[in-house]
């Protein structure tokens, strides 16, 4: 386990046990995990109680999917040696944390929270709100402060979150008079947000347009046979446009010869060259990025009392952690410590 790197910077991050994670995921954080887990104290984790937030009608849904995103983390190259993969709800001082931070935070200060905007917005949630998902920023706060995190692997749609983290650990600090908790940062990739197979919004599990980790040559090929290219490009001898076109925003994002689609961009644009030829080869790439995923996925699932054993582990680590870290915050705000106190009167 990955007990010796005291010194490196540390990172928290980590998905909702909602559903399968997809190629969004992949270009958003997951090379960015697999990147970084050499030289960064890492901890992953499978967010299981923030998924509830709008998921509490499904329990079994979500506790169903701890183990799926688990398996993706080690299919994608995750090392169970030098990153720790954690379970949410088994780190009580999350939740303790959480309670504390939500005296440090306004209601109006959550409800302008860009990110939580938008969310609200496409799950039509209008004002009948979970209270849970409203304070989803203050509970990604304590995960991200339990760990003393100071850098974030994000879409830059969840910039936000990380700003409105930093806010309360600033108010929590002028509070103890002291530097208890550090500052974090987030870390978008070059392509921050992907786009769903549909062109409408982000690639989301709840929107229904992915390209899951698991899938199959056959799915990958008729979720580019359905994606949104320029509708104005009727016949191959027809100018196209690329901005917008989300066969080229995943040839941008996948392809690792840029020379190539920079020559495919500009013979789209003249005119002569049809959706289809763009799209298999957006097939093909995807199909070598995802195979060797898919292969080390199955391996992975065929024992899934290993993955189990690998996530007990880091949760046990994960709670000594986030368990100090309670301790150092109730200290700092003068809060009593029972403990020290029976002990002063033994």
């Amino acid at each position: 386990m990955p007990l010796s790197m005291p010194d490196r910077p540390v990172i928290l991050t980590g998905d909702r046990t909602t559903g399968p994670l997809h190629l969004g995921h992949y270009v958003g954080s997951l090379q960015n995990r697999v990147a970084l887990q050499s030289t960064h104290r890492q901890f992953l984790l499978l967010a299981d109680a923030q998924a509830l937030t709008d998921h509490a009608h499904d329990p079994a849904k979500v506790s169903r999917n701890v183990l799926e995103i688990a398996t993706d983390y080690l299919a994608v190259g995750i090392d169970p040696e030098m990153t720790t993969i954690c379970l949410q709800s088994h780190l009580p001082a999350l939740a303790d944390l959480t309670l504390l931070y939500m005296n440090f935070v306004t209601v109006a200060r959550l409800e302008r929270n860009p990110t939580i905007k938008d969310e609200i917005q496409a799950r039509g949630f209008g004002r009948d709100i979970p209270a849970g998902f409203l304070c989803y920023p203050v509970a990604q706060a304590a995960d991200i402060t339990a760990f003393k995190a100071t850098i974030v692997p994000v879409g830059d749609d969840q910039a936000p979150l990380i700003e409105q983290t930093n806010e309360i650990v600033r108010r929590i600090n002028r509070q103890a008079g002291t530097e208890v908790l550090p500052e974090a940062r987030a870390l978008i990739p070059s392509v921050g947000r992907l786009p769903g197979v549909d062109g409408k919004a982000k690639m989301s599990k709840s929107q229904g347009n992915t390209i899951p980790l698991s899938a199959t040559a056959d799915q990958i090929r008729d979720a580019v046979r359905r994606m949104f290219t320029d509708p104005g490009h009727v016949r191959a001898a027809d100018p196209g446009r690329v901005e917008g076109n989300v066969v080229f925003t995943y040839l941008d994002a996948f392809d690792d010869d840029p020379a190539a689609v920079a020559d495919l961009k500009a013979r789209y644009v003249r005119g002569g060259l049809g959706d289809s030829v763009v799209k298999q080869r957006l097939d093909d790439v995807l199909e070598a990025v995802v195979a060797p995923i898919r292969d080390r996925r199955a391996a992975f699932a065929r024992d899934p009392g290993h993955v189990l054993e690998i996530v007990r582990r880091g949760t046990q680590l994960a709670r000594t952690v986030t368990d100090a870290t309670l301790r150092d915050v109730r200290e700092a705000l003068g809060l009593f410590a029972l403990h020290e106190r029976c002990d002063a009167n033994a």
